[in-house]
Order: C-alpha cells, then sequence, then structure tokens
C-alpha cells in the first residue's frame, strides 16, 4: 500500500470512528429523553395503585389489575433503556498489567453464594503460569459476571460452571464451559447479535455488551454449544510484547 492509499484508508477509518461516536451519543441521548417522560408514568401508576390497593370495589380491583400490567411493562421498558445505554457507551478503557487470575478468582469468589443457591458448582482450573495481560478490571469484571448469570440462566436445575484459563499462542484463553440446555446452530450465529434473545422478556444486550467489552480489549469471543449438553465460551486476550531487561528491542 503506498502513502496515499494508506492515509486515505486512515481517514476513512478516522471519519467512521467519528460518525460511530456522533450516532452512539444520538442514541444515547434519546434514550435518556425517553427515560425522563417513562419516569413520570411510573410514578403515576405508582400512585393509582396505591388509590386502588384497598379498595372493596370489583371494577376498581379490575383497574388495578389493569395498572400493574402498565407498571410492569414500564419496568420492562426501563430495563431495556437501562440495558441500550450501557450497549451504546463510547468505552475508554484504562488498561493496566493485571492478574487475570485474581480478576476471575474476585469474581467467583462474589458469585459463589448465588452459585450455592442456585445448585451450581464452580469448577477452576486457573493456570499458575498465567502471564499478565492488559485489563480495565472493572469493564471486563462485569463481562465476565455477564457470561456467568447466562450460564445459571441455562441450568435452571443446577449443574456445573468450570472456568479455565491457560496459554495459547501470543495470547491466553479463559474458557466458561456450562452443563446447560445449550442451543443449535442456528442461535450461536446470532447470540451476539444486538437484540437478539432466546428469553422472554430478554433485552438481548447483554451477550453483544460483552462482546464489545472483549474486543475493546483487543480480545475476541466465541461460543460453541450443543443442545441438552452445555455451551462453552472462549475468551482470548492478547499478552503485551515483553521488554527486554536491558532496554533493546
Amino acid at each position: 500500500m503506498n502513502v496515499s492509499n494508506r492515509q486515505t484508508a486512515e481517514e476513512l477509518t478516522e471519519k467512521l470512528v467519528r460518525q460511530y461516536t456522533e450516532i452512539a451519543q444520538l442514541a444515547g441521548a434519546l434514550a435518556h429523553e425517553i427515560k425522563n417522560p417513562l419516569s413520570t408514568i411510573r410514578l403515576n401508576m405508582e400512585l393509582l395503585a396505591e388509590d386502588f390497593a384497598d379498595s372493596p370495589s370489583p371494577k376498581e380491583r379490575r383497574a388495578l389489575r389493569k395498572i400493574e400490567v402498565v407498571q410492569r411493562e414500564c419496568q420492562r421498558l426501563q430495563n431495556l433503556l437501562d440495558d441500550f445505554l450501557n450497549f451504546a457507551k463510547i468505552r475508554r478503557l484504562k488498561l493496566e498489567p493485571t492478574d487475570l487470575n485474581q480478576v476471575i478468582e474476585r469474581t467467583l469468589d462474589f458469585y459463589a453464594p448465588q452459585a450455592a443457591e442456585a445448585n451450581i458448582e464452580l469448577i477452576r482450573y486457573l493456570d499458575s503460569e498465567l502471564p499478565s495481560v492488559m485489563l480495565d478490571a472493572e469493564p471486563f469484571r462485569a463481562a465476565l459476571l455477564n457470561l456467568i448469570i447466562n450460564a445459571q440462566q441455562a441450568m435452571p436445575e443446577g449443574g456445573q460452571l468450570c472456568v479455565r484459563t491457560f496459554p495459547r499462542g501470543n495470547s491466553v484463553a479463559l474458557q466458561l464451559i456450562d452443563t446447560g440446555c445449550g442451543f443449535d446452530e442456528k442461535t450461536g450465529v446470532q447470540i451476539f447479535d444486538a437484540f437478539f434473545s432466546t428469553k422472554a422478556g430478554g433485552s438481548g444486550l447483554g451477550l453483544p455488551t460483552t462482546a464489545k467489552i472483549i474486543e475493546a480489549h483487543d480480545g475476541r469471543i466465541t461460543v460453541q454449544s450443543e443442545v441438552g449438553l452445555g455451551t462453552q465460551f472462549t475468551i482470548e486476550l492478547p499478552v503485551p510484547p515483553r521488554i527486554a531487561a536491558n532496554g533493546d528491542e
């Protein structure tokens, strides 16, 4: 590629980034504008529900049931807007050399009480020789926790969740393997698409948001699944090049 072509490609990339930023900001502003009247509707529905709460009238009890339907739908819209704002957020990561195993341990320790309640056995195979990676720990933990909750939802009767790490070439791999219900190949192709969901009432933004966080770390996430057997998510993160002790490249 000659200099002029490279400059043209760089200019195109910058233009696309600016366009994405503008769209993300516009979408975020629109979502905030929707949230304001939605909050007013929710508040008034709560007040109406209180007015009808102790009424003996059959007509007013029917009205209360209709109010409760509106309240549930308002809450669903609120959840969808929150998920959308998180998905559309422009992520500026603060990357630092991080012990990936330590981040995983803390996340699993945080989740352990919920796992016990859901009858899920946590199995850890974390390579003690794993090299450090560049992470912004908090958003990465959020992405990891979302995958863990996704696994729990796939195992409503309980099961096992295996978390393992190991080196893979110039990267490190993190796998989450559950014994849940799994899904077919058609679902696997769409699972990271925005607003695609197999769950009733789901926003379809949880896994796409997770994928965006992983990609913002210059990583990638893939999935393998089989109906009735379980699902395996694999995250790969690059290992930063080591600087020689004497300062030579």
